[in-house]
């Protein structure tokens, strides 16, 4: 981004990678992931970004919805991080989040739930006997078309640390 003014009034969807450890209380026990993405964030919301939307990962549970590996617990860890409250939204894509994304100004931060509670996101999931089901290949697209909708600029700090690892 060459200047601040490219960030004014945009909606930036920044992948990130929110996938830490929980205790049994569901309570964030390393937030090293979520202190990452802060300066992002942060410098976006300097920058005039009407909102950042921000999307990961938790666990691995099989392209169905569990409580087990909600994001929900990272919300108080960021917003204790970035001194400003965050919206959580109960999905990652659909009307409802879209509803959620489109009515976001003055520099919103809205977490989605967890990626994976949706087969498309990996491409596959796992039946009840344990057995790799591929995801519809329609419904994939169709998921990848949610999650675009939701920003006009998209940043990848997902996987910070192997990138780092190969720039470095």
């Amino acid at each position: 981004m060459g200047c601040a003014h490219e960030l004014l009034l945009t909606r930036l969807s920044q992948q990130v990678d929110f996938n830490v450890p929980l205790d049994a209380d569901k309570k964030v026990t390393n937030t090293q992931r979520i202190a990452g993405a802060v300066p992002t964030i942060k410098y976006a919301i300097d920058h005039g970004a009407k909102a950042v939307i921000l999307m990961s990962h938790l666990g691995r549970p099989d392209g169905k919805v569990s409580a087990k590996y909600s994001l929900k617990p990272v919300v108080p860890e960021l917003e204790k991080l970035l001194e400003k409250s965050v919206e959580f939204a109960p999905d990652c894509v659909g009307p409802e989040v879209e509803a959620i994304v489109n009515k976001a100004s003055g520099g919103q931060i809205i977490l989605l739930e967890n990626l994976r509670f949706h087969a498309e996101e990996e491409g596959s999931s796992k039946d009840a006997d344990g057995k790799k089901v591929k995801a519809d290949k329609e419904k994939v697209t169709e998921f990848r078309k949610g999650l675009t909708a939701l920003g006009d600029i998209y940043i990848s700090e997902f996987r910070r640390d192997f990138t780092r690892a190969i720039i470095y």
